[in-house]
Formats: C-alpha cells, structure tokens, sequence
C-alpha cells in the first residue's frame, strides 16, 4: 500500500466527495487535526485523507477510494488501542464517529447500534429502561473495538462477554458490499466477528441483546499495605470460585501519593444490600488501611474510571490470561517488576479482574473469542506525559508483565500491544488461527483489514 498525499484537485478525489453523505478532509482542512487524535498521545500519526462517514455507503465508498488508490485502510471508531492502529500514516482513516445513533426497544430487549457508538452511548439509551448489555469499564471506549475483540465488562459473569450478546452484525466487506452475520446469516462470519476483531471488514451497526439490571451498583475496595497485600490476595483468590455472578473480583496494585498500596474488592451490579453479603469473608484476611463501600448508579459506575482514563496521556500496556493464581503468580503481581534499581514512580500499575460465570459457559468453539477457561485478567499499564519517559516507562511494563508470563494461559486479543504474530498465536492458538485465517481467504484474501491484531491470509503464512 502507498503512503502518499492527495491533491486536492483530484479527480478521482472528487469523485468521491460528490457521493459522500458524511466529510472528507484533507490536512490543513478544518476538523482534519481533531479527527486524527486518539485516545494514546504517542500517536502522532497523519493519514493522506479522514473519510468521516455518516452511511454504511460512505463507509463502501471509502474502502473502494483507498483500494483504487492503494492507500492503507484504518478504521477508527472510539479510538482506544494503545497502538493507534486506527490513524494510517499517509493512508485513508475510515472515521466512524459520526454513526453514533443507538435506538433500543425495551419490549423486546434489544439495541441497534451503529459502528461509531461509545459505550456511553449505548449505556445511556439502554439504561433510560434500566437495561443494559455487557460493555466496557470507560465509557468513552468504542463499542466497536471492544466487541469485536470479544468485550470484557461487569456484567459478563453474568451475562456473558460483549460478543457473545450480538445476535446480528451488519457489515461493509473488503469489496464494499453490505453483508449480515447472524446465526442464520453467513453463519461463518458471524462466528469470527466475536472476538476475531477487524479483521472481516467494518462494522456499520451490532444487534444486541440487553438485560434487565435495574440501575444500581455497589463498589468495593480494602487497601492494605504491600507486608499485609500477599494475605489479602490470597483471600480474594478464594472467593472467586463461590462469588455470586452478580459479582466480579477486582485487585490492583500501585502508588497511591507516593505510597506502594495493593487493593482487593469487587464491583456489584444490582441491589447493593445482596452484594455487601461478600464483604465480612473479604475482610477475614487482614486489617485493611482504608475501606471504599460504594454505592453508585451503573452509569456512573461505567464512567468512574473515564478521567483516570482520560485522552492524550501517553500510554502502554500489556496483559496475560490466567487460569490459576497460585501464591507465585500473586508475589510476581504485588511486585510490578520492580528490579531492585527502578525509580518506583516509573513502575506501571496491576489489575486483575475476575471472569468464569457466562464467560465460561459458552463453548469455546463456539467463538473466536478463545481462552474462555480463565480465572482472571492481569493487565500492566502505565501513563505518562513526558517523551522523555516513553522507554523507560514501556521497559518497565514489560519487565512487569515478564515476571508474570510463566503463569499466564494466554492473553486477551484487546489487551495486545506489539507482540505482533506471537501475540496472535497467544490469543487465539494454532487451531483458531488456522480457522480464523481461513475465514479471512474468504472475506478478505487480499489483507485490505490489516491494521489491527492481525489474522493474515493463507497465502500470505506461506510467503
């Protein structure tokens, strides 16, 4: 693919702005700036041309300009990935902010969602029901992105991942054709939309079914300090196991001003009397330093992390699946990687979230979404703002999520940074990647969709 301008007295550029509902921008041209920034200020990238579309035709036209011209293809919905796969540099953005419309209907549970939407979008409309389908933790993340990787939230141990509520996907192919996935629908498809990410073409609008939740939760964190953090995990291990599915486990481990603080809880969605039942065994390890017995609304639990997650900070991350957490694995996780010589206000932050409950229910054939065996999450991640940070921030990430590897079963595909193929094997393993590049024979032989976590053609393996 070409990496190249476009003049503005093109013909052919021309063209493509006479039959365009939405906008085509050009650098120098109003809203062209603002259209390329994402959500990791690292990514500095300037695509030959912003396509803002506004109709799956738009999104058709655009595909067929940048492969006439052969230009590198990024979709871009909320634009989260850490790698900024979305901005093409000297290629054609496919922006898909302006499909943001969400319509539900309460009586049959549905939400019709278009490809540009956030997950505040899809919240606000479902909940205005006391509805909602398993989304993300930041409601300025892409439903898009999310879902297509396979869609981890509060709700999935209750209701399973964010594609595994997706009865119908409307699609614009490598040829620009309008296509539907469902269970009856190129059932196929279907199969490698949930959690196989972009790699089949550019999602226009999900089907989803929504749950009736009521409009509460309850938040729960116990910090301790790193000599009592080993007792408190451990503890926190055993309760995963006979947790309620209403209940997902957190854990996280950091620098609270300027002090090393581990915390354990959980996140409750529902009436928070039920779920306050979990706290007296949580409590049994050791004296806690402080406690948070939170009550919230679900929308504002889905937005209580949207300003630590914030856009144009600098970031990195990296994460691993986990089948057991036995007390190696929780040593390696209170420990950030730390080395012995690391300045600690470099070290990146831990997570790990709980899964099993729907997740685990469903098959693991039954999706591309692999790994559904996990006990939990860990995730790495640092922010920052100084350039001059960028190595060593990202080293120390690394070193972190290195020391945790030995444990780890595999990883989540949304969680990939620069693994490249290796990562791509870690997620998916030999026998879905065997059938996921299979699929992509089909769909898109000629790897127009290969910015992203990429499944490469057949043909493309042998070379």
């Amino acid at each position: 693919m070409a990496n190249r301008s476009i003049a503005t007295d093109s013909p052919d550029l021309a063209r493509l702005r006479h039959r365009f509902e939405g906008q085509v921008l050009l650098p120098g041209e109003d809203g062209y700036h603002q259209a390329r920034q994402v959500w990791n200020a690292m990514v500095d990238r300037k695509p030959a041309l912003v396509a803002r579309c506004a109709s799956p035709a738009d999104v058709a036209a655009a595909v067929g300009f940048a492969r006439e011209q052969e230009l590198e293809i990024g979709v871009r919905c909320g634009g989260h990935s850490v790698l900024g796969i979305s901005v093409p540099e000297g290629g054609l953005m496919v922006d898909l902010t302006p499909l943001r419309s969400v319509r539900v209907d309460p009586a049959r549970r549905r939400a019709w969602v278009q490809g540009g939407a956030l997950l505040g979008d899809l919240d606000r409309a479902a909940q205005a029901h006391g509805l909602a389908t398993t989304a993300g933790n930041v409601s300025h993340t892409g439903v898009g992105g999310l879902t297509l990787g396979g869609g981890m939230g509060w709700l999935a141990r209750r209701f399973g991942l964010a594609c595994d509520n997706v009865a119908r996907f409307e699609v614009v192919d490598a040829d620009g054709e309008l296509l539907h996935a469902s269970e009856s629908e190129n059932p196929d498809l279907y199969w490698g939309l949930r959690g196989g990410g972009g790699n089949f073409g550019v999602v226009t609008e999900f089907e989803f079914d929504l749950h009736q939740v009521g409009t509460a939760a309850l938040i729960v964190d116990l910090s301790y300090t790193p000599q009592d953090a080993p007792a408190a995990l451990r503890r926190w291990r055993g309760l995963i196991a006979e947790a309620p599915r209403q209940a997902t486990l957190t854990a996280w481990v950091g620098t609270t001003q300027d002090r090393p603080m581990a915390t354990v809880g959980y996140v409750w969605v529902g009436d928070p009397d039920p779920g306050r039942a979990l706290l007296p065994a949580l409590r049994d390890a050791a004296t806690p330093l402080a406690e948070r017995v939170q009550e919230v609304s679900y929308l504002g639990l889905q937005r209580i992390d949207d300003e630590q997650q914030r856009h144009r900070l600098r970031r990195y991350w990296k994460g691993h699946f986990l089948r057991e957490l036995g007390d190696g694995a929780i040593d390696a996780f209170l420990a950030r990687g730390a080395d012995g010589d690391d300045d600690p206000a470099l070290l990146p932050f831990g997570s790990l979230q709980s899964y099993g409950g729907a997740v685990a229910d469903v098959d693991d054939a039954e999706t591309a979404f692999s790994h559904r065996d996990a006990l939990v999450e860990f995730v790495a991640v640092a922010s920052w703002t100084d350039p001059v940070e960028d190595q060593p921030r990202m080293s120390a990430a690394r070193r972190y999520a290195g020391a945790v590897e030995p444990f780890a079963s595999g990883v989540y595909v949304n969680a990939l940074a620069d693994e490249g193929q290796a990562g791509i094997q870690r997620a998916y393993g030999a026998d879905k990647v065997a059938r996921l590049a299979a699929l992509k024979d089909r769909y898109d032989p000629d790897n127009v969709f290969h910015l992203n976590h990429n499944i490469r053609p057949r043909k493309e393996q042998s070379r």
